[in-house]
Parts: structure tokens; sequence; C-alpha cells
């Protein structure tokens, strides 16, 4: 049998459906949003004002150094020393200068996309400032106390292991490398108390009463404001509950107690205990003897 071929082809165009081509679903990427936690004017004021205490109290402590002999002089130039290094801290952060970003994603859950970026500013001559003052602070309780040189160098040793560790924390990636980190920290600072509270407790004993509750009153201020810092860094560093500005006025409280404040009191309660406090003499005092020393051109003739 003969098929007409047109016949065919208008039967199957008849039939057959052609399926309309569908564009492709367009993918548009998540672009996230970048967010930076910086320091505002309250930030700003407030570390003009602690700059200025800073530099007020290095001067008074100074001049209180010159109404004391040479021999009872540690205690003030330690103090001084203190301030001074604070002040030239809050300078540089009061100017812009010793600050840096910590840069942290924040993803969605389900599908892992980051959807925001956050910078925020992290004020690194703060620890500079810590790794310098809190040894001082340190010396001049374990002074107070009548510590142990071997004491004294696991507590300073502790102490900057603390501060630096810190540092790490706060520029470190992700949650278990931060949070390792802290803990470190909080574990050198446990042995900085131990030193302070336990052998310091026990070499003050040989000491007069006077000493010995002056001792227990200031080391127990000291280790309390101390004990805030953490918490400070936990939820300003750490988890970021608390704004750049509130971190500023927080740390600025605990620094003008923990250093004029600290200062004051050590050293005009030193000054009232001038009779049983220790004196210094030799180099400290003296310098160098002359005695029994070469002197160049002396041919012995």
């Amino acid at each position: 049998m003969y098929l007409d071929h047109n016949i065919v082809e208008e039967v199957l165009r008849k039939t057959t459906t052609i399926p309309t081509p569908t564009p492709l679903p367009t993918v548009v990427p998540t672009v996230p949003e970048v967010h930076y936690e910086t320091l505002h004017d309250t930030g700003k004021r407030t570390l003009w004002v602690v700059c200025v205490l800073m530099g007020l109290s290095s001067v008074a402590f100074y001049a209180m150094a010159m109404r004391v002999p040479v021999q009872k002089r540690l205690f003030h130039i330690l103090t001084a020393f203190i301030t001074t290094f604070a002040f030239l801290s809050y300078f540089a952060m009061a100017t812009g200068d010793g600050i840096g970003y910590h840069q942290y994603a924040v993803t969605e859950t389900k599908q892992h996309i980051v959807t925001h970026i956050f910078n925020r500013q992290v004020f690194w001559a703060r620890y500079v400032d810590w790794s310098l003052t809190t040894p001082l602070l340190l010396i001049d309780l374990s002074l107070l106390a009548g510590l142990n040189g071997a004491s004294i160098l696991v507590a300073v040793v502790a102490d900057l292991i603390m501060v630096l560790t810190g540092l790490f924390a706060a520029f470190g990636h992700g949650d278990g490398q931060k949070w390792g980190w802290y803990a470190w920290a909080c574990i050198a600072y446990l042995v900085i108390v131990y030193q302070i509270a336990q052998n310091g407790t026990r070499a003050v004993i040989n000491k007069d009463q006077k000493t010995k509750r002056f001792f227990s009153l200031l080391a127990g201020f000291t280790l309390l404001l101390w004990t805030i810092y953490p918490i400070v860094w936990g939820v300003a560093d750490g988890a970021r509950i608390v704004g750049v500005d509130a971190e500023i006025v927080a740390y600025a409280v605990l620094d003008i107690l923990a250093k004029p404040v600290f200062g004051f009191w050590l050293l005009t309660t030193h000054d009232n205990m001038s009779r049983t406090s220790p004196t210094i003499e030799g180099f400290w005092s003296h310098g160098v003897s002359s005695e029994g020393t070469l002197r160049v051109g002396d041919d012995g003739d």
C-alpha cells in the first residue's frame, strides 16, 4: 500500500506536541553585609579622660618620690612607671594608634551562607600596656609581702602568659581557637592568684601586724579587680555582647582603680609606715663605689 508522505506529515503535525523551552533559573549570589564595630564619641572622650588622669598621677608619684630618701623610693618609682606606661598606652589609643581590626563572619545555619561580616576594633596597645604594668604591680605586692625571688619570677612569667594569650584570643579565628587561648589565660591567672594569695600570705607572716593587714587589703583589692578583667573580655571581645564604647568604659574604670587608686593607696600608706618599711642601700642608693676600681692612666709608678 502506498502512503502519501504529505498526509503522513499532516497527521504527525496534529498529534505531536513540541515542548516549549523554559528559561533556566537565575542564580543570584548572596552578598554579605559588612559591618564595622568601632568606638564613638563616648569611647574617644573616655580614652582622653583616662590619659589625662594617668599623666597627672605619674607626675604626682614622681613628686612623692622626691619627698622621701632614695633608699625608700623603690615603691614610688615602680608605681610611677605603672601609670607612665598606662599614660602612653591611652595616649596612643586616644590618637588612633595601637588599634587593629578583627574580622569575623556570621553564617546562616541551614545553608551555611555567610550573611554578615563584622570588623571589630581591637586595642592591642592595651595589651602592650598590661604586659608592662601588671608585672610591676605584682612586684609591688611581692616586695610588700617579702615574697621570695622564685615565687616572684613565677608570678611575673604567668602574668606575661596571661596577657599574651589574651591578645591571641582577641585575634583568634573561630570559637575553638579564641576560647582555647582564653582558657590558657585563665589558668595563668590562677597561678598568679596562688603566688600572691597563698605564698604572699605565708611570706608576710614574718612582718609586723600593720604590714600584714595592709598587704591583705591591697592584695585582695587587686585580685578582685583582676578577676573582673576576664569577665569584661568575655562579654566584649569574646562573646561580643557589648559594643566597643562599653568595653572602653569598663576597662577605663578598672584601669583607674588598679593603677592610680592602687598607687596612691600604696604610697600614702607606705610613707606613713616609713619607720618600719625596708630601705635599699648599696648600688640602688649610692651607685658603684669608687674604692678599689681601676682608673685609666694609672701606671702604678
